[in-house]
């Protein structure tokens, strides 16, 4: 699938629609069962497009760019319905809240350092925690109300928190680069991370549904799991 003049950093899946982001500035919409390499093309950022997300109805999507940017499109918009411009650094980091519509958090880099809590309801900031680093990336517990955030600059670490207090449960360190990437397992439990050290650990970070007040125990492992209850 061409239309992209410049690199490809950020890709979001709805269905059968894959949204990607580019160092054009541009946000090309696919449609992976038409014969066009994309449907349509979504302008607004002045700089690169580094996060994509979906909210979990499909109906929203949530994107971050290098201009220090957070935008919020519709399905069928090619424009910006929702414009935040609280950050002061590159917004990478974009999470969805699974629990409560229209609950979308936003994470800034070096520069910024904040996790940033939004309404797209109501259009309104609800939040913000200043968290010491670069916020490389978010993800959202389903099975509890909370949520994940890993670093860079300059402590890479990761953090657990409860939601909406921000309380931190838990910081996992052990990666001595910034973490990059992010992936929550199928069941909702498991994290795993990869970093600039070229190892990937997969840590126990979440309950079970069924199970989310018993206590397991904690043990450290970088290729075992790491358990934080």
């Amino acid at each position: 699938m061409d239309g992209h003049r410049l690199r490809v950093g950020a890709l979001a899946w709805s269905s059968s629609l894959l949204s990607s982001g580019s160092r054009d500035k541009s946000i090309l919409q696919r449609d992976v069962r038409a014969q066009e390499d994309f449907v349509s093309k979504l302008s607004g950022h002045k700089s690169e497009v580094c996060g994509l997300k979906w909210s979990y109805d499909n109906r929203e999507l949530a994107s971050g760019g290098n201009d220090n940017r957070l935008f919020v499109w519709t399905q069928h918009s090619t424009q910006p319905v929702l414009k935040y411009c609280a950050h002061t650094a590159a917004v990478k980091a974009i999470a969805w809240s699974p629990h409560l519509h229209g609950l979308l958090a936003s994470g800034g880099g070096t520069a910024d350092r904040c996790i940033r809590f939004w309404n797209t309801t109501t259009n309104s900031q609800l939040s913000c925690m200043d968290t010491g680093s670069q916020v490389c990336n978010l993800v959202w517990s389903k099975n509890v109300n909370e949520l994940v955030s890993t670093h860079g600059y300059s402590q890479n670490q990761i953090i657990v928190w409860r939601y909406p207090t921000m309380s931190k449960l838990a910081t996992l360190t052990g990666h001595t680069y910034r973490v990059l990437y992010l992936a929550i397992s199928p069941d909702g439990q498991t994290i795993v991370t990869g970093a600039g050290d070229e190892t990937l650990r997969f840590w126990n970070v979440f309950p079970s549904p069924k199970s989310q007040n018993t206590e397991s125990e904690i043990g450290a492992s970088s290729l075992g799991r790491t358990q934080i209850r």
